[in-house]
């Protein structure tokens, strides 16, 4: 599952053609949250929605979860529309300790690819500024680029690092196979990485 803090915040994006049932005027047709299978962590997140700018059709829930435990843990979703058809989906994710730097997810997309690659990864310093480093060698172990930038992400998920194809002096590099190490580092000096491999199509 994906990633998170400790204190997750859960972000749901609603769509619907025959628009959101907010429960207002109905009976158990809320949209709710349930947190490990668990009757006593069920949140309804009616309040919590906010349809977008000129549309009942489409619209988002933000809401802040209760401290959890590191470890796995499972979100179960429902919700309604206005003609009372519901919907339910399960969202699984780990809680890793905040005390650590966590890396998760590394990949870079599309992969293999021709002219742009970006490089995500899950983390749990959501609002934490982060220095990251991607250095990118060929299978022989020499080094051809190193990509460098601060992000500060809202959630856990950044793919905010690209890459053009082009080594340290702004030649296209051939096709191929290519290693990557992905860096990244905290102000407050936590630090994780994770290696890669990526395809270039020319």
């Amino acid at each position: 599952g994906s990633l998170s803090n400790e204190a997750p915040i859960l972000l749901l994006k609603l769509s619907d053609s025959s628009g959101i049932n907010t429960g207002s005027g109905s009976i158990n047709h809320d949209i709710v949250a349930t947190l490990d299978n668990n009757n006593d962590q069920y949140f309804v997140l009616n309040n919590f929605y906010e349809s977008d700018l000129d549309s009942y059709q489409r619209g988002t829930v933000r809401f802040q979860l209760p401290a959890l435990p590191p470890g796995p843990h499972t979100l179960t979703i429902k919700a309604w529309d206005v003609v009372n058809n519901s919907a339910e989906t399960v969202l699984s994710f780990i809680v890793a300790n905040n005390e650590r730097l966590t890396l998760s997810r590394v990949l870079n997309y599309p992969n293999p690819f021709t002219t742009n690659t970006a490089f995500w990864f899950e983390h749990n310093q959501p609002g934490v500024d982060l220095y990251c480093r991607v250095e990118i060698f060929t299978v022989a172990g020499k080094q051809i680029k190193t990509l460098n930038r601060t992000i500060n992400t809202p959630g856990n998920r950044s793919f905010e690092l690209s890459w053009d194809g082009r080594d340290e002096w702004g030649d296209k590099i051939g096709r191929g196979i290519y290693i990557y190490r992905l860096s990244v580092k905290t102000a407050h000096g936590k630090t994780a990485s994770q290696w890669g491999k990526l395809a270039l199509l020319q």
